[in-house]
């Protein structure tokens, strides 16, 4: 009985000692990036009166010195496009992507990479961790999008939107790839 109990007190107490701290820094910190670009400065400056049309919201892993595509990002298996917490694609305006029509909502963005080609999934499963408890059922939309090698080798996880007008690309970009997912408005103005 008393070996019972001083093995749950060091295990209680190990979990305790192995979280992180609130003050500290995530080693995958989230970030967000908004279509339009700098759409918060936009808004705070009055330059911007709608809302944005979309936002991503993400864990930023760091290579540190892995093999990342084809190494910890295994190809032909999914990844959450991130760290943490599966990404998750906020759209305030609905869009199209691959022909399919995005309306207004909130999406989980999921990965399948290959060396040629990734497909993009998005899915209606919210607020899930990592991919782990992902389900086909939910997906509404896929894309296959062509990763390219850049010359420059990118430390930190990075997604962003490229916009110009009423289109706009959801750019990934890690290590010495990048690939672009093209997005349009459905209403745009012709």
């Amino acid at each position: 009985m008393r070996i019972g109990l001083l093995l749950a007190f060091v295990f209680a107490s190990l979990a305790v000692f192995a979280q992180q701290k609130p003050t500290e820094l995530d080693k995958s910190p989230m970030d967000m990036s908004y279509w339009p670009d700098n759409y918060p400065l936009l808004k705070m400056s009055g330059k911007a009166k709608n809302q944005p049309i979309a936002r991503v919201i993400y864990g930023r892993p760091m290579k540190n010195g892995r093999t990342i595509f084809g190494g910890i990002i295994k190809y032909n298996e999914l990844w959450r496009l991130g760290a943490n917490e599966a990404t998750e694609l906020e759209i305030f305006s609905p869009v199209k992507m691959a022909n399919k029509v995005l309306p207004k909502g909130r999406y989980t963005l999921f990965c399948v990479p290959t060396e040629n080609k990734w497909t993009i999934i998005v899915s209606k499963d919210n607020f899930c961790w990592g991919s782990f408890t992902y389900d086909t059922r939910k997906d509404i939309a896929r894309a296959e999008i062509k990763p390219e090698t850049t010359v420059e080798i990118v430390e930190t996880f990075t997604i962003y939107f490229k916009d110009s007008a009423d289109k706009a690309s959801l750019v990934f970009l890690w290590d010495n790839q990048k690939a672009e997912l093209p997005l349009s408005l459905v209403n745009a103005k012709k």
